[in-house]
């Protein structure tokens, strides 16, 4: 009697955005946003807390800030520096015996024949397959320079002492942020109110006035928070979010919104240097709805939230204001 062949089974292929997205949820589950405070581990390396390559220099962008930052939260890690298994002994190093690896991810390009909406693949006027590129994405394994030796100190960085979260900012971050707002071309108004508000048919930003706030920090990081709702008006980026008129609060374009804006605002205050928190508690139960019913919202969320801080970037045209400009910032202000 001949034997049935027995063949392996198959290993269901790892679904990345559904268990990012549901790692994310969990630290929003736990009251820990991997947004809010990512300096908090206690020191952070170089000039600011996004983390970046320790070989190549370049920052990390997009989803994996989140995931790093997330990273370092849970194993303490102090340095915002990362790198592969292999760059730490290119460089001379080596990872340390027993250390785990960190998970990011990477859009790699793939080719596929393009088919139609009935699902025919397509082929062009010579006969040959029409094809399509496609971005996958890959895990990708980092290490801290923490959990690594025996790596050059240009490598390993240095790092600055604590940061004081409740001291007024310091006058390059003052006038570089005032700048952002400068060019930025929206009004910002005060009011002694409890909240603060993008008004996008009059375009303009209204804020508490400064003394409602705990810190001077945190003034700065709401304004900026409101700053990246701006970018969504329909004469700069025309994000949904903003331009609907169907938007109500708690819907999912509303919640969004919202999520692309906290995200923005988070990458924004590491790069300037902005070092506060904003208290948005009320809109956690609609990120949560929108994260669990799209595995990919985050990931969109992370795109537009870089998009704005890109636009916001692009548009602080100078660091450092001269006096005329700095009247200027001043008079948006008031």
């Amino acid at each position: 009697m001949k034997k049935d062949k027995m063949t392996p089974a198959k290993i269901p292929r790892q679904d990345l955005y559904q268990q990012i997205t549901d790692k994310i949820v969990l630290a929003i589950e736990k009251g820990m946003p991997p947004w809010r405070k990512p300096w908090r581990a206690g020191q952070r390396n170089g000039d600011n807390p996004l983390p970046r390559n320790a070989t190549t220099g370049c920052y990390y962008s997009g989803i994996n800030v989140m995931l790093l930052w997330m990273a370092a939260e849970e194993h303490g890690f102090a340095s915002n520096r990362w790198l592969t298994f292999r760059q730490a002994l290119a460089c001379g190093g080596n990872v340390r015996a027993g250390e785990v690896s960190s998970q990011a991810v990477i859009f790699k390009p793939w080719e596929k024949q393009a088919e139609d909406t009935n699902g025919i693949k397509l082929f062009g006027n010579d006969g040959k397959p029409v094809l399509e590129i496609i971005p996958m994405l890959k895990s990708l394994c980092l290490f801290n320079v923490s959990q690594c030796e025996n790596l050059p100190e240009d490598i390993l960085g240095e790092y600055p002492p604590c940061i004081d979260e409740t001291g007024s900012l310091e006058e390059p971050t003052f006038n570089r942020v005032n700048a952002i707002i400068l060019h930025s071309e929206v009004l910002v108004n005060h009011l002694h109110q409890g909240m603060a508000y993008y008004h996008s048919r009059a375009d303009k930003v209204v804020m508490p006035l400064i003394s409602q706030f705990i810190s001077e920090a945190d003034y700065w990081s709401t304004l900026l928070h409101e700053l990246v709702h701006s970018t969504g008006h329909c004469k700069r980026l025309n994000r949904q979010g903003i331009v609907s008129a169907s938007k109500s609060f708690g819907d999912e374009v509303y919640a969004f919104e919202e999520l692309i804006a906290e995200l923005g605002s988070a990458f924004l205050c590491a790069e300037v240097g902005v070092f506060g928190d904003v208290q948005h508690e009320s809109y956690i139960d609609n990120w949560l709805r929108v994260l669990k019913d799209d595995k990919r919202a985050i990931f969109h969320a992370c795109r537009f939230a870089r998009e704005a801080v890109e636009y916001l970037l692009k548009h602080e045209h100078f660091i450092n204001l001269d006096q005329q400009d700095a009247a200027s910032a001043e008079a948006l202000l008031s």
